[in-house]
């Protein structure tokens, strides 16, 4: 019965491993995209973020069966719904560049990268959730410490954008390219949720 209930448990940490390890793959491309502005990279990270949804309905399906978890379920529910919300913010970054007809910035380029780094701690911590969650606890910080760095880029990006308009064509620009930059913005503060869902968990667990 005990290894039953252990089986289960280990169904959760997988999936929230997969979603994770999904999600900085994603942002991976994005990366890419920004480089080249491919359309086959573009439908990658599209794919990817089809996966990562899948991923997400297998782990509520989990959580509606199941009474043990290795962790809170409100936690876990948190943490997958986070983890989510990046990769759906990096996919609809690239649409909207798509659907604007927007270029890359190097402002853009760097969040991204930033945001890949983040995604890459995010997943550490995941990994390290079971055994050392002191080791998940560095790692959340670290990408939260990432995350903040990205809302200063965005700052600076915005204060760029709006400090000179000539005409309405540039405005008009001016206006799309701060969607794109907020949809970046917006993955960042998803990724903050995600880390800060993670410390919880390592101070109930500890």
């Amino acid at each position: 019965m005990l290894r039953f209930f252990k089986r289960r448990e280990d169904v959760f940490q997988k999936l929230i491993e997969q979603q994770a390890s999904i999600t900085y793959e994603a942002l991976r491309l994005l990366v890419k995209y920004l480089e080249t502005l491919d359309s086959e990279v573009a439908e990658e990270l599209s794919i990817k973020e089809k996966e990562a949804d899948e991923v997400r309905r297998i782990l509520i399906d989990e959580l509606n069966r199941t009474f043990v978890t290795p962790f809170d379920r409100e936690d876990i529910f948190s943490l997958s719904r986070s983890i989510d919300d990046v990769i759906d913010y990096a996919d609809s970054t690239v649409m909207e560049m798509v659907i604007l007809n927007v270029k890359s910035t190097p402002y853009m380029l760097r969040m991204a990268n930033l945001l890949k780094d983040a995604a890459y701690e995010i997943w550490h911590a995941v990994q390290r959730l079971p055994n050392h969650p002191n080791v998940a606890t560095d790692h959340a910080q670290r990408a939260k410490a990432l995350e903040n760095r990205v809302e200063a880029v965005y700052r600076e990006a915005v204060a760029d954008l709006f400090s000179g308009p000539e005409d309405i064509h540039h405005v008009v620009e001016m206006l799309k390219m701060r969607e794109v930059y907020r949809h970046l913005s917006n993955a960042a503060d998803r990724g903050d949720e995600a880390a800060n869902t993670i410390a919880d968990i390592v101070v109930k667990k500890t």
